[in-house]
């Protein structure tokens, strides 16, 4: 990984951030005129408001992506076998589905009676995919720290806004980029840390 690949990792991620949120922002304020800033009648302000949020979520993710990767990293030399640390992810990415659904139940009162239960099933049913893909692209290895990525680590990150007073809008406006963003750093990642053809040959002319 080097310098330029993660300059281009970064700004592409808060590309991504910024997109998926005015996309979903519009659409939201489209089926509740009282979604946004200053409500409907100021759409053009709303946008930037979106994009802004939507970018800073992009680099908050990456935080968290990055966060992810060293202590992958520091776990694999801590159990030594990758089995006992994918088994802990398994167990972690279980056990924080079935926690977000408490949280989100804890919450009915505010976030609705369907959201509880809804949420988390799509968020477990969207990094399934994901990692189904990713293992397509690399290998079957990459399953697991696939899912917990995606689902432990987007739950993390979304975790504030579980705890403010915006409802079931705030929560969705939140996870949507998240987990748009998170998805876009795991499927760039295996295309960023793989070499070029440019540095395949200069490693090569170094060797010889």
């Amino acid at each position: 990984m080097t310098l330029r690949k993660w300059f281009f990792l970064f700004w592409s991620c808060m590309a991504v951030g910024g997109a998926v949120a005015v996309a979903a922002g519009l659409i939201m304020q489209w089926t509740d005129p009282s979604f946004g800033f200053l409500g409907i009648e100021a759409s053009g302000f709303n946008a930037g408001m979106m994009l802004l949020s939507g970018v800073m979520i992009g680099a908050f993710s990456q935080m968290g992506f990055f966060a992810y990767l060293t202590l992958n990293y520091i776990a694999l030399s801590v159990f030594r076998k990758a089995y006992l640390w994918n088994a802990l992810q398994a167990y972690t990415t279980v056990f924080m589905v079935i926690l977000f659904g408490y949280i989100l139940y804890e919450q009915r009162a505010q976030l609705g009676n369907v959201l509880f239960w809804l949420l988390p099933i799509l968020l477990a049913s969207g990094a399934w995919g994901v990692g189904v893909i990713k293992v397509k692209k690399t290998n079957r290895s990459a399953f697991i720290p696939t899912l917990f990525l995606m689902v432990a680590v987007t739950v993390l990150e979304a975790w504030p806004s579980l705890n403010t007073e915006g409802g079931a809008s705030a929560v969705i406006f939140m996870m949507l980029p998240l987990f748009a963003c998170n998805t876009y750093q795991i499927m760039m990642l295996h295309r960023l840390v793989k070499p070029t053809e440019t540095e395949s040959a200069q490693r090569a002319n170094t060797i010889s």
